[in-house]
C-alpha cells in the first residue's frame, strides 16, 4: 500500500505532530458522546492544579519540556 499516510514518517517531526493533532480533532468531532472524566481523574487533576497553585515554581514551562524531548532530534 503506497498512500501519502504510509509515508509519514517521511515528515519533519512538527508536521508529523500536526497531523496527530488533526487525526485526534477528526475525532472527537465524530464522537457522538462526550467523553467524561472518572471521578478519580477529576480528584487528581484538582491536587494537581492546587499543588502548582501552592508552588507554582514546581513546575516546568512548555517550551523547556518540549526542547528537552527533541533534544539531538532533527
Amino acid at each position: 500500500m503506497n498512500s501519502p499516510i504510509s509515508n509519514f514518517k517521511d515528515l519533519p517531526i512538527s508536521e508529523r505532530i500536526q497531523l496527530v493533532e488533526d487525526i485526534w480533532d477528526s475525532i472527537a468531532e465524530e464522537t457522538p458522546v462526550s467523553l467524561q472524566l472518572s471521578a478519580a481523574d477529576r480528584a487528581e487533576l484538582q491536587r494537581r492544579i492546587a499543588a502548582h497553585q501552592a508552588d507554582p515554581s514546581s513546575s516546568i514551562p512548555w517550551e523547556e519540556v518540549r526542547a528537552s524531548l527533541f533534544k539531538g532530534q532533527g
